[in-house]
C-alpha cells in the first residue's frame, strides 16, 4: 500500500509541475485539511479546508503572486499512511522581483488512496523576505 501512497504524491508533484490543477485537487480528499508552515505568508487561513479553501487560498495565491512557482521533491519517505517528501521551493515573488529558493519538508496523510491532510515545512523567514522585499 505504502509504494502506491509514493506513487500518488511523485503524480501529485507532476500535476502541480504542469499546471493541472484539476488533478491535484482530484488526488485529495473533498474535506483534506492542509496547513501551510506557521509564519508563511499563506499560514493566515490555517487550516485550509476542502477543495475550494486549498485552491482559492493556496493555489490560486501561488499562480497570481509568484513567477514560475515551483515545488522540485529530491526525495520521498515511506511511512506507510504517511508520505514526507523534501525538497525545495523555486520562484520569484511578483511584486518585489525577489527569489525564493528554500528547502520543503511535506507531509501527506492519506486514506483510501486519497490525501486527507498536508503539513508544510519551510524557511519561513525567507519566504516573508521574498514577499516584503
Amino acid at each position: 500500500m505504502s509504494q502506491s501512497n509514493i506513487d500518488l504524491i511523485q503524480n501529485l508533484y507532476a500535476a502541480f509541475a504542469r499546471g493541472d490543477g484539476a488533478a491535484v485537487l482530484a488526488a485529495m480528499d473533498a474535506g483534506i485539511v492542509w496547513n501551510e508552515a506557521e509564519n508563511f505568508p499563506y499560514a493566515d487561513r490555517n487550516p485550509y479546508i476542502g477543495h475550494a479553501a486549498v485552491a482559492e487560498g493556496i493555489f490560486f495565491r501561488l499562480a497570481t503572486e509568484w513567477d514560475r512557482f515551483q515545488a522540485l521533491p529530491s526525495e520521498f519517505l515511506d511511512a506507510g499512511d504517511t508520505v514526507v517528501a523534501l525538497g525545495r521551493y523555486q520562484a520569484t515573488y511578483k511584486a518585489t522581483g525577489a527569489p525564493l529558493d528554500a528547502q520543503f519538508a511535506h507531509i501527506w496523510r492519506l486514506r483510501d488512496r486519497k490525501i486527507t491532510a498536508f503539513q508544510q515545512y519551510t524557511d519561513t523567514a525567507q519566504a516573508a523576505g521574498a514577499v516584503h522585499g
